[in-house]
């Protein structure tokens, strides 16, 4: 979609917002351009969201982003996706008070060890749950995202959105939708990885650390697959614990102030 020059800055045909700068990560300024589209009329309540093409074009992003920007405006009840559809903006009644993780909510070491913390609970008694009522569907799932990241891992990658991938389809194997629905709204920052560089400043250096965690997550997959519930929750925990502290480790000033 081509743009047009104002003295404000690039803006779509259709009148929207500006697109954002680049200060700030891409999945929040998208948000908060859509959420001023939406709070400034530019988008209507009932009005259908641009395709996500058009979005990747309006904001030069890639549909990872895009669609994770989308999950965090139906996190906050701002629109809503109705399957084969599109994703449509809710009316204002329909917008209720949200539980919500804002991105400066991750500016800090100490932040992101509290949102583990967080995820030590939920995550737990998830891996118990997909023990139970997991299908050879959401093993194959699993399996794949495994794969995935060890293919990551020797391409000199992050391994970022197959680590997210591996836990989301924990989630979906609970059956309940809550599980995958907090999942989809926190997106990929719940990977320590994207918000500090924790791999590279490993003392035993990137690929070591990835293959740690690694077989923690092959660890977990195992005791799903067997349906060892007992076993699934404490690999989780035992997982998210070992990010807990190799986070703490890899920031030696956050350590000295919070000792563990």
């Amino acid at each position: 979609m081509l743009s047009v020059k104002t003295l404000g800055g690039d803006v779509s045909p259709q009148g929207l917002a500006p697109r954002p700068r680049r200060q700030r990560g891409l999945v929040p300024e998208i948000v908060t351009a859509l959420e001023a589209d939406i709070r400034e009329d530019r988008l209507q309540s009932g009005q259908k969201l641009p395709t996500e093409s058009e979005l990747m074009q309006r904001f030069e992003v890639s549909r990872t982003v895009v669609r994770e920007a989308i999950s965090r405006l139906q996190a906050s009840g701002l629109v809503e996706t109705r399957h084969g559809i599109g994703t449509f903006v809710m009316a204002p009644r329909e917008v209720q008070p949200t539980f919500r993780i804002a991105p400066e909510d991750f500016a800090t070491a100490a932040d992101v060890v509290s949102l583990l913390e967080l995820r030590i609970s939920l995550e737990s008694e998830a891996a118990s749950l997909a023990a139970q009522r997991r299908e050879e569907s959401h093993l194959e799932n699993m399996a794949a995202a495994l794969a995935a990241f060890e293919a990551s891992i020797h391409a000199d990658s992050d391994a970022v959105p197959s680590d997210f991938q591996f836990h989301m389809e924990v989630a979906r194997a609970t059956g309940n939708r809550h599980f995958a629905d907090l999942m989809t709204y926190l997106g990929t920052m719940i990977i320590p990885r994207t918000r500090i560089n924790t791999a590279n400043s490993a003392p035993e250096g990137r690929l070591a650390y990835l293959e740690r965690v690694h077989h923690e997550h092959e660890s977990i997959y195992h005791a799903i697959r067997d349906r060892d519930a007992e076993s699934a929750r404490a690999a989780m925990r035992t997982h998210l614990t070992n990010s807990r502290e190799r986070l703490r480790r890899s920031q030696p000033s956050d350590a000295a102030a919070n000792p563990a």
